[in-house]
């Protein structure tokens, strides 16, 4: 059905305004529409077209496939329109008085000759001018939509784009759509490649073959490289390209004169950012890494023999000199595997700075191992993020929005004088630069972690790569001590980090291996387990205990599970609200995780009747939580975070979060989980490996069940293969340090 009429009011518009509920009134009576309104305001007149809907609670609406605006065509439409408040400085009264003034012709006066509305009464030239401008800047951004419209580009999309650029739009798609590739964040290589094939661009255009290069390095730091290999590089850009690979390498020199690329030897190519952020961690660290004592490591060590002696504790010596180290070191490094004292250490290490009245300052990566670091030591820890005081979008060095900002950095540094930070595996090289810049020289900094974890979801294996350099003061605690003997868990993953088989007799009170080769069999005591089995014997609800898996995909992968997980342990209900999301029901009561770092999400913790207690910005990668609530009218729904962080998100967010109830191994860094279960019963041999094994097993406080065969476990105990990331960060320390 096709319907003429104006806006009345909007009854909800989503942030973006890439979803709108607004009420048309045609020939006098009120139509409700929902649908897409990005460019139109309350005032407008528009030619819609529908189909005409039952809302089970909000009865008869359009549901609008598409609409056109019109031009007011008489004098009470355009006197609603200037006195709708689309144009700032008109009200009622003073549309009235326009209108009443030019009649038909009020709108050929605003656009042609502006200067003629100071003859109304309240309206000086300055004015006159203004609203001349305000109205021409809408009919030039609406006539952007439709013209972007016509190259597939909708919704909030266009929004950002038309923002960006204004009326530059045009000439920008025209000649060179790959651009907004590298201004707009949200907009990848590919749609600007879908855009650039409707323009017309030739395959073969050298914005194209630059732009797919930078696509290609940028989906290689997805997979956690610094850089990549140039032959590499070449071949996945012709793959991604079908161009020669001449064009590619002639690209590949001009991006290097742009300075877009950094060429390292003869075969490592970087996108230059990453290539200077290497370097900058290496300047900064080298700043840092200073002998700040003049006691010698001697007395030191007789002070902690002190402290031991006071705390009714006995270091081994590793331990000791680990602690004596970091009173007297600005970089220390301190690795272990479980069980062999870390937490130990590391108290030992704050009472000697507490006895020295020194201001220190505890973090971890994610929330959970913040929160466990606070329960350890008895000091407030935080996230990297928090403590770093991130926030919105902030402003670069060219005067741009940039996408991530944090209070804290050089001009504003961190004021403590004793920084530990745990779960270092877990530090990508972004946060790792971020951290350091508001890190000012005379710093104790203490990265503590375990070298054999699964190295960072982001780019760069820091922790690994700092060891690996041999310049900074680094121990390796080695003991396993007598408490942590008595859990198979601990013993286990010892013998899993050294290639040792482990033992599957069931005799163990926290280790179990189901043998079952059926992935039918394997859900169902899952759930058993889940459900009836495990809660009462690790004295926690079902839903602490965590699937994890080695893959996304397959029988045993995280999606499937994760389906056949939601159907049982959170199954429809009536009473529970519930939204379908592409192939996914997303529902009251599901466990999710935020899958991509959002430094714009704003959350807010609730205390006793719903009053806010505390709030902040920024959810990020692997943050898991619970669907509180989902209001269907407004299109969104609420999760609960660790640490009672509630945020909502429109259901045009709802890519950023995924099911949880299993998850990926790599996801599980830098949490523990009173149970884990883990299933495997074959898969692809780079995702069986013995590193991804002892990252699965270290995630449990108080039970191990795998569920799987002995082929597939023992695989994975003998397989010392890992994805190779591609970094640099080793070779610039040495560079820096060589220096002198």
């Amino acid at each position: 059905m096709e319907v003429k009429g104006y806006i009345d009011h909007f009854i909800y518009r989503s942030p973006d305004r890439s979803y709108g509920v607004m009420v048309l009134v045609s020939d006098g009576e009120e139509i409700t529409c929902v649908g897409s309104f990005i460019d139109v305001d309350e005032g407008d007149t528009l030619e819609i077209t529908g189909d005409m809907t039952e809302h089970p609670v909000y009865g008869e609406q359009i549901k609008v496939s598409s609409y056109k605006i019109a031009a007011p065509d008489d004098t009470e439409s355009m006197e609603r329109y200037l006195g709708s408040g689309a144009i700032k400085g008109i009200g009622e009264t003073m549309a009235r008085r326009i209108v009443k003034k030019f009649g038909k012709d009020t709108f050929r006066i605003i656009e042609d000759e502006p200067e003629r509305l100071a003859e109304i009464k309240g309206i000086s030239e300055k004015k006159a001018r203004d609203i001349a401008i305000q109205l021409a800047d809408k009919r030039e951004m609406r006539d952007a939509f439709v013209f972007m419209s016509g190259y597939g580009i909708t919704g909030n999309m266009s929004v950002r784009i038309y923002e960006k650029y204004g009326n530059q739009v045009y000439k920008i798609l025209k000649e060179n759509p790959y651009k907004l590739a590298d201004d707009i964040e949200g907009i990848g290589f590919k749609t600007a490649d879908e855009i650039a094939a409707k323009v017309g661009i030739r395959v073969d255009s050298d914005y194209r073959i630059r732009s797919g290069v930078l696509y290609v390095l940028l989906e290689g730091a997805q997979d956690g490289h610094s850089y990549l290999p140039k032959t590499e590089l070449i071949q996945k850009s012709r793959e991604l390209l079908g161009v020669p690979e001449e064009s590619i390498e002639i690209q590949m020199d001009n991006l290097m004169v742009e300075r877009k690329l950094v060429y390292k030897g003869d075969d490592e190519v970087y996108a230059s950012s990453y290539f200077y952020e290497e370097k900058a961690i290496a300047v900064m660290l080298k700043e840092l890494n200073l002998r700040v004592s003049n006691e010698s490591e001697k007395n030191l060590e007789d002070r902690i023999r002190k402290i031991e002696k006071r705390r009714g504790i006995e270091l081994d010596d590793l331990q000791r000199k680990a602690a004596a180290l970091s009173a007297g070191n600005g970089v220390v490094i301190i690795t272990g595997g479980p069980g062999t004292g870390k937490t130990t250490t590391i108290n030992t290490i704050i009472e000697y700075y507490a006895e020295e009245q020194m201001e220190i300052v505890l973090a971890a990566p994610t929330g959970r191992a913040a929160k466990r670091m606070t329960e350890a030591t008895g000091y407030q820890a935080s996230t990297i993020h928090r403590l770093l005081g991130v926030g919105g979008a902030g402003i670069d060095n060219q005067g741009e929005k940039s996408r991530l900002h944090f209070e804290k950095n050089a001009d504003n540094p961190l004021e403590a004088d004793a920084i530990i930070i745990d779960e270092m595996s877990m530090v990508d090289m972004h946060l790792f630069a971020a951290l350091l810049k508001a890190v000012i020289p005379g710093t104790h900094l203490i990265l503590v972690g375990d070298s054999s974890q699964l190295p960072s979801v982001g780019p760069g294996q820091v922790l690994h790569d700092l060891i690996a350099s041999e310049t900074f003061t680094t121990i390796t605690l080695k003991k396993i001590f007598r408490q942590a003997q008595q859990s198979d868990i601990v013993m286990n993953a010892h013998h899993i980090k050294d290639g040792d088989p482990i033992k599957l007799d069931n005799k163990s009170k926290d280790f179990f291996f189901l043998k079952r080769d059926n992935a039918d069999v394997i859900y169902k005591h899952m759930i058993e387990l889940i459900r009836d089995k495990l809660p009462g014997y690790v004295e926690a609800g079902s839903e602490d205990i965590q699937v994890l898996t080695p893959m996304r995909r397959g029988p045993l992968g995280a999606q499937t599970l994760n389906a056949v997980l939601q159907r049982y342990l959170n199954p429809a209900d009536d009473r529970k609200k519930e939204y379908v999301h592409g192939d996914r029901v997303i529902r009251v009561g599901d466990r999710v995780m935020q899958i991509h770092n959002n430094y714009q999400a704003e959350w807010e913790v609730y205390g006793k009747y719903g009053i806010p207690t505390d709030k902040g910005m920024g959810i990020f990668n692997g943050d898991m939580g619970v669907v509180k609530d989902m209001n269907i009218p407004m299109k969104e729904l609420t999760v609960e975070f660790d640490e009672g962080r509630c945020v909502t998100y429109p259901f045009s967010e709802l890519e950023d979060l995924e099911h949880a109830y299993a998850i990926t191994i790599h996801k599980s860094q830098g949490s523990e989980y009173p149970a884990v279960i883990l299933p495997l019963l074959g898969g692809p041999r780079m995702l069986l490996n013995r590193n991804l094994l002892y990252t699965a097993v270290t995630r449990a406080q108080k039970c191990v069940v795998v569920l799987g065969n002995t082929e597939t476990l023992n695989t994975m105990i003998e397989n010392e293969e890992q994805l190779r990331r591609y970094t640099g960060l080793k070779a610039r320390i040495l560079e820096v340090n060589d220096a002198d």
